[in-house]
């Protein structure tokens, strides 16, 4: 018998999945509750849904909650050092160019630093640090439609700068 991880064999093949999954909800693991609070919600916006002990639910628009931020295993710690493995950022879609120029005008007026931002072509994103150093991408999908294409008319993805200047013009429009 082989085990699952023998290279010399490849996994099974199974259909894809289904195209309405989505992912619903991350878990965070914080040092300090009320730091990731301050952030997530005094920061982002985001709203408190609920608390339990050495945890804090968030959401936005009602959802029961999409960032869950718990101290469990990790009050007081310290984040994982470089070359471990672990989650590389979590990803925030703002429905609009706008709704993502009102979250680099947060992140501004908070000095919160940026690590980085892209057009990706298919998006714009901003990407930065949480206070417990995890990695957080702000980002707006561009209509399907204006997505760029592949002469095949495979998706031609690409990272080029984003023009801060022009995005936080947005918030005039």
């Amino acid at each position: 018998m082989t085990s699952a991880t023998d290279a010399t064999t490849a996994p099974p093949r199974f259909p894809t999945i289904d195209a309405g999954a989505r992912i619903g909800h991350v878990h965070l693991k914080v040092a300090d509750l009320q730091r990731a609070l301050d952030f997530y919600c005094g920061v982002l916006g985001f709203t408190l849904t609920t608390t339990y002990p050495g945890a804090a639910f968030i959401s936005a628009g009602g959802y029961h909650h999409h960032l869950g931020l718990n101290t469990w295993e990790s009050k007081g710690g310290s984040p994982p050092p470089p070359g471990t493995t672990g989650l590389f950022h979590t990803a925030i879609l703002y429905p609009t160019r706008k709704a993502l120029a009102d979250a680099l005008s947060r992140l501004i007026a908070a000095k919160i630093p940026l690590d980085g931002a892209s057009d990706h072509g298919v998006s714009e994103a901003l990407y930065l640090r949480d206070p417990d150093e995890n990695g957080v991408e702000l980002y707006w999908d561009r209509p399907e439609a204006q997505w760029p294409k592949k002469p095949d008319g495979s998706l031609h993805m690409f990272t080029r700068p984003l023009d801060l200047h022009d995005l936080l013009k947005e918030q005039e429009r």
